[in-house]
């Protein structure tokens, strides 16, 4: 008999459905049938039961946090049962004991993660009996058991659970001794918060507060366009004014001048220049730019779509979510004409799905078996649900997968695009950029995201003569960097700090690297928000003055350097496929964390972190035990002569369940977070610096925030002109 050991509850269900079953109390006994003649047991992880132990459990003196301690490096690292969790834990022990288990099925994810989850399991339970491995990418009942009926050998799977180990590992290392020695060394400042560093965060971490620190150091100049329209023998069109390909003017007067000189312009069409491009359709999905996509389109977090997807995986309507791969190979492109014959009987997609349509199977950019290695690219499976069947958040996730796998059945699209340049009085030159789509192809299939500002230009031809029928000056201000959405910042990771606006991430490097793995990037995003280390607003992802502290303590060094940390995954990655040691790498990670805690140590005495707020950067003290947390003030009431301390998305009076006292101020005012060193000013000396950044509708404007002791409110100051 044998025991499939699967990764989740839900999952060994799964792989239990095609066979004649029983369930039992935390396993499910399998009948025999033809693929398991003498039937078998399914059992299950409750994700993972096991967990590296805590450094007091290695050394007692390990448990109090001191600089004298560091680093923490056990001589070898051992896990133990989640307390939590120990129920299910016996129960797949007590099978995996069972005189008639001959054989177990190691049936975790496809991937790292699955790999460990189960391994450690048999391991911590001394488990000797042989083990074959299910390696499957979707939860259909034909991919199960054909599955069951094509086991591999454990052994071709191992060295990823070196791999997942080794990583599993190195973070807790690096993790452990980063975050105590930051910790005890910032509580020498003042800051007695806890602050956590990691392998993956801290680069991330670095990447955001970057973004910030160059919005904050942006110098917004105003600049100045001057716009005309133009009649060519009754065809009305417009033009920027352009010099040396630059179209912004410095001075107000200047542009004022020319506007006027153009004014009732005699004009002629100098150029004409059409240039045609195609686009070939965009490429599967990974996981990356499947989070990306759903963040640009419906604002869902990383993670969100990322357990939406399981979901999906786990009804056997889409392939395995946690792959890195945008292609998929042969034996899956003939399953194509079977899932578009399914989905046409579906609105909208019947419009798009002809009755014989092109195979892809001599197509490189989508079937690629040298392109696959763990698993293939996001792919609706044979086993087509209708979408109007799934919730609303389910079907927005498989229509947009769907529709990826549709597009790559279609045409390239064509597009011409055409500049137009044109002189007034044959001295003043204006540009004119228009487009003109030739054949629509795949774009039927996949609306674009990005805002067209492209028009249709009418037919022109050089040396065409018309006149101005109008000049004017607009005026304009330069924009600091924009900050990341969550869809971004998934992009970032994949591309280890390379920005790509692409946003098919068709041009991502072409070794897997990056802070972190498809599977773990979703997580890191979040365990940065549970950390109050960044919060999300309208999908814009803001650093705190925690965020920026560690940041600048850790500085450019080896822990927030992204390009250091895609090494490292690619050496992870090596050992999962057998080419790199895991001793080795393991060594490297230990001389590692003793020279980041020399590191901090060394240049904690020439950390500044005057211009942030650190004041509030404090622990909770009671939290969870019925006291409420000892919040710093940030300054005096200047209604009731309270104290005013931070309330989540405002300051308010600590007053307020005493007297009522209604003094408060929000954290963020017309799209513009206002700084806390802004609040404790206002505050002290009745008003803040001058604000940039205030948004009203479309129009944008500076001023002071200042306290009215006659109106007893907040109100807008603006500098005198």
């Amino acid at each position: 008999m044998k025991l499939v050991i699967a990764e989740k509850p839900d999952q060994g269900a799964t792989l239990a459905k095609p066979f004649p079953h029983k369930k039992r109390q935390g396993y499910i006994e399998i009948q025999p049938n033809p693929v398991f003649p003498n039937g078998a047991y399914v059992t299950w992880a409750v994700g993972h039961l096991l967990q590296l132990k805590s450094p007091e459990k290695y050394e007692s003196s390990w448990k109090k946090w001191s600089l004298d301690t560091l680093p923490i490096v056990p001589d070898r690292f051992q896990y133990e049962v989640q307390r939590s969790k120990s129920k299910q834990y016996n129960v797949i022990k007590s099978l995996l004991q069972k005189d008639e288990v001959s054989e177990i099925i190691h049936a975790g994810d496809a991937g790292r993660e699955g790999e460990l989850i189960v391994r450690n399991i048999t391991t911590m339970a001394k488990a000797r009996k042989p083990m074959k491995r299910l390696w499957i990418s979707s939860l259909t009942e034909k991919a199960i058991v054909q599955g069951f009926q094509n086991l591999k050998d454990e052994s071709e799977t191992r060295s990823l659970y070196h791999e997942a180990y080794s990583r599993a590992c190195a973070d807790w290392l690096v993790g452990m001794n980063a975050s105590r020695a930051y910790s005890l060394l910032l509580q020498g400042q003042g800051m007695s918060d806890v602050f956590s560093a990691g392998r993956v965060q801290t680069p991330t971490l670095a990447l955001i507060v970057k973004r910030e620190e160059e919005i904050e150091r942006f110098k917004s100049e105003p600049f100045w366009e001057v716009k005309a329209t133009f009649n060519m023998e009754g065809n009305l069109y417009e033009g920027t004014w352009v010099k040396d390909g630059n179209t912004r003017i410095q001075s107000k007067e200047m542009a004022e001048k020319i506007a006027a000189f153009c004014q009732k312009g005699s004009a002629r069409v100098k150029e004409v220049k059409t240039e045609r491009k195609e686009f070939a359709p965009p490429m599967l999905f990974n996981l990356s730019s499947l989070q990306a996509t759903i963040n640009k389109m419906y604002k869902f977090s990383p993670k969100k779509t990322l357990d939406i997807l399981q979901k999906l995986y786990q009804k056997g309507i889409v392939s395995y979510p946690r792959s890195d791969s945008q292609h998929v190979t042969k034996g899956e492109a003939e399953a194509f004409p079977e899932i578009l014959s399914k989905l046409s009987q579906f609105k909208p997609y019947s419009e798009w799905i002809v009755e014989s349509p092109p195979s892809l199977m001599n197509n490189k950019r989508f079937v690629n078996d040298q392109k696959v290695s763990d698993h293939y690219a996001i792919i609706p499976t044979e086993q087509v649900k209708d979408p109007a069947k799934l919730s609303e958040e389910e079907r927005k996730i498989y229509d947009v997968v769907i529709r990826r796998l549709i597009a790559a059945h279609h045409d390239k699209a064509i597009i011409d695009y055409t500049s137009v340049s044109t002189l007034v009085e044959e001295r003043a030159e204006f540009s004119s950029k228009g487009k003109q789509i030739i054949q629509e192809g795949w774009r039927k299939v996949i609306v674009p995201t990005e805002k067209d500002n492209d028009v249709i230009l009418p037919p022109l031809s050089e040396n065409q003569k018309g006149r101005v029928t109008k000049a004017s000056v607009k005026e304009g201000k330069t924009q600091p960097p924009k900050r990341y959405t969550e869809g971004q910042l998934i992009t970032l990771m994949k591309t280890a700090g390379k920005h790509i606006e692409n946003d098919e991430l068709e041009k991502v490097l072409k070794a897997t690297e990056g802070l972190g793995t498809e599977a773990t990037r979703a997580g890191i995003i979040t365990m940065l928000k549970d950390r109050q280390y960044i919060f999300i607003q309208k999908n814009i992802v803001y650093p705190t003055d925690k965020a920026r502290v560690l940041i600048r303590a850790v500085g450019p060094h080896v822990l927030a350097s992204a390009e250091m940390t895609a090494k490292w995954e690619q050496r992870l990655q090596e050992i999962g496929k057998g080419q790199a040691s895991a001793p080795e790498f393991m060594e490297q990670v230990k001389k590692l964390s003793a020279s980041l805690v020399k590191l901090a140590t060394e240049e904690s005495n020439r950390w500044d972190f005057n211009d942030l707020d650190t004041s509030s950067i404090q622990r909770e003290r009671g939290k969870g035990k019925g006291k409420s947390g000892v919040k710093t003030p940030v300054g005096t009431c200047p209604k009731c002569g309270g104290k005013v301390i931070p309330k989540g998305k405002f300051y308010g009076c600590s007053e307020y369940s005493k007297s009522k006292c209604s003094f408060s101020i929000s954290k963020k005012i017309l799209s513009k977070t206002i700084p806390q060193a802004q609040v404790k000013k206002l505050l002290k000396d009745g008003r803040t610096d001058r604000i940039d950044g205030f948004k009203k509708g479309e129009k944008e404007f500076s001023a002071y925030l200042g306290w009215d002791p006659q109106a007893r409110n907040i109100q807008f100051l603006f500098d005198v002109e």
